[in-house]
């Protein structure tokens, strides 16, 4: 992993409303941290690298996170999309094109909801069942995590 990487992901985690994330590429990991502690970065060497950033005025605690984004009542119904990785939200292929998911759209298993952006690369997520579109819990362009809900589907 070069250190243009570990800079992209130091920014993704500056951006967005996550603690830690860490990644393993073969014989390296990468581990940061958005806390006080040390970024770290570890080889199959004996040495380790350290990074260190600065800590932000005030990080959203992890039980918070996302409670602040976007204001949207809560909703018990319907089926959850959820994002499969930390991320940037793209509800369109490309700033002039269409969204890929309306409120009200009907939907069906496989349809591109939209794309996530991680380390460069774009991956599609694809709707996991058969619907209409409630609800879309994300802006274009707002990072997201693990586990965020992205969609609700009737």
């Amino acid at each position: 992993m070069d250190i243009r990487s570990i800079r992209k992901l130091i920014e993704i985690v500056e951006e967005s409303n996550i603690a830690e994330i860490e990644i393993k590429e073969g014989e390296h990991t990468v581990r940061i941290t958005r806390n006080k502690e040390p970024i770290i970065m570890q080889t199959a060497a004996p040495q380790a690298m350290q990074f260190q950033t600065a800590p932000l005025a005030s990080p959203t605690p992890p039980a918070q996170v996302g409670a602040s984004e976007t204001p949207t009542p809560a909703v018990d119904t319907g089926k959850k999309i959820t994002s499969p990785m930390v991320g940037t939200f793209y509800a369109a292929p490309s700033p002039d094109a269409p969204p890929f998911a309306k409120v009200g759209q009907k939907i069906n298993i496989g349809d591109t909801l939209c794309i996530i952006e991680a380390m460069k690369i774009m991956n599609p997520i694809e709707a996991e069942v058969s619907g209409t579109i409630k609800q879309i819990l994300v802006q274009n362009g707002e990072p997201v995590e693990y586990g965020q809900t992205l969609f609700i589907i009737e």
